[in-house]
Parts: structure tokens; sequence; C-alpha cells
């Protein structure tokens, strides 16, 4: 279950951004089949006075929250990160990370847990919030499959996706077109299955993740409401 809700929050080569960044709010129902419990999760986008960008992530549930904020910037296409924060209370152990990535200096500079870290910067890592906004604008740009660098803990790792198809999702904004998305992993080292749903005519917004853990355990969050460029969406009726 942690490790599901992590990935909800939150939750490849160079990313390339071809369409207009739009600034986005989304609500979210989140449930766990084994659990007789919902939670709520928030995740938006909008656009800071100095040419930044702010992207962030809230969910809460009876035993837990977890709250994830980046800035970032856009230049020539691409994201590049600038700094990250992550908090979560109430699963187990409290966790907190920071992350600076300092471009003149080429340098990702922070904490995991209180534990310094620091690694070489290159163009194209991102971290663990703004690779989702990546994917997301990498599958509006039509591409099929997608790798990204990513910061995660105190290692970059490799995170692989593939287009699986197109899929209408009924959410309770409505009946929404959506590119379905997997994360691709090798099964010999997991068994872990993570499915994603970006909405094909609201800007590629995420509308639904599902995810199923390596003990069976399931998890999934699905759109409630939300707003692209100001705009609610609203998805076709029955």
């Amino acid at each position: 279950m942690r490790r599901a809700l992590l990935f909800a929050l939150a939750l490849f080569s160079l990313p390339a951004l071809a369409a207009e960044l739009k600034p986005f709010s989304a609500s979210y129902t989140a449930d766990w089949k084994q659990l007789p419990i919902s939670g709520t999760a928030e995740r938006g986008l909008q656009a800071l006075d100095d040419g930044r960008w702010q992207l962030s992530f809230e969910a809460s549930m009876l035993v837990a929250s977890l709250s994830e904020e980046s800035t970032f910037r856009v230049e020539n296409g691409a994201f590049l990160p600038l700094t990250y924060r992550f908090e979560r209370s109430g699963l187990g152990k409290g966790k907190e990370i920071e992350q600076d990535f300092d471009w003149s200096a080429k340098q990702v500079i922070g904490n995991d847990r209180g534990n310094p870290v620091r690694f070489p910067l290159n163009r194209g890592l991102q971290d663990k919030s703004t690779y989702q906004l990546a994917l997301q604008y990498d599958v509006a740009a039509g591409k099929q499959s997608m790798s990204y660098q990513v910061v995660d803990g105190d290692e970059i790792e490799t995170y692989d996706f593939r287009v699986l198809g197109e899929e209408v999702v009924r959410t309770k904004a409505g009946l929404i077109d959506a590119i379905k998305v997997e994360r691709v992993r090798d099964p010999t080292q997991s068994s872990r299955k993570t499915v994603l749903w970006f909405a094909k005519d609201w800007s590629h917004l995420l509308v639904r993740l599902h995810q199923v853990e390596k003990d069976g355990k399931e998890y999934q969050i699905m759109l409630k409401d939300g707003t692209v460029d100001g705009k609610p969406v609203q998805g076709r009726r029955d």
C-alpha cells in the first residue's frame, strides 16, 4: 500500500514539450481494494510570476498524509527541475526529502530522510514529480514508448513506459476518452503492475491510475473533478 500511494503522489529520454504548458487542478478519489477506507488527492500545476512553474500533489486518508511539490522551468522544450520537496506521515516512519537542482554547477544537492545526497546533474534528469508531467506531455506528443532518468531516493533510476492503446474511462466528471499507458518492469525483478490513463481532450490530464502490488493488493485513484487552463473537465454522459 505504501509503494502504491507513493507512486500515485506522489503519482525518460529527454522529455520534449510538444504542446503548450497549461495550468490545471484535479481532485481524485483513492481506494484500496483490500481496505474499507477511501482517501482523496489533489494535483495541480500553476505558473509562478518569474517564469517558473509549480507542480504539487497532496493526498490524505484515515491513517496517512502525503505532500509533494516541485518547481521547474521549461527551456528549449524540456522540463528542468529546480526544487523538489516530499513529506509523508502516518505510514510507518515519517519521511522527508529535499532536492535542489543547481543547473549552473550541474549538481543535485539535498537529503533523503536526513542522509545527504549529491548527484551530477545532466539535461533530461527529472525528479519524482516532474517525470510524471514529462510522461503526460510525451503521451500528448504521440510517443509510444518513453524512458526517463529520475532521482529516486539516493539513486538515479530508469523509468520505462509504453502506450497500450485507447480506452473510455468512466469518472464522476463523465465518460472520458483516454490513452492507456503502462509502466514497463523486468518481470524477473518485480511483479508490480502500474497502468495510467490520460485524457485525450483535456491536455492529457491523468484521470485514472491502477496499481497491483507484489503481494496482490490493489490501489486505484480516479478523477473526481478538475480544470484545465481554467475550463472545467467535462466528459460525455451515458
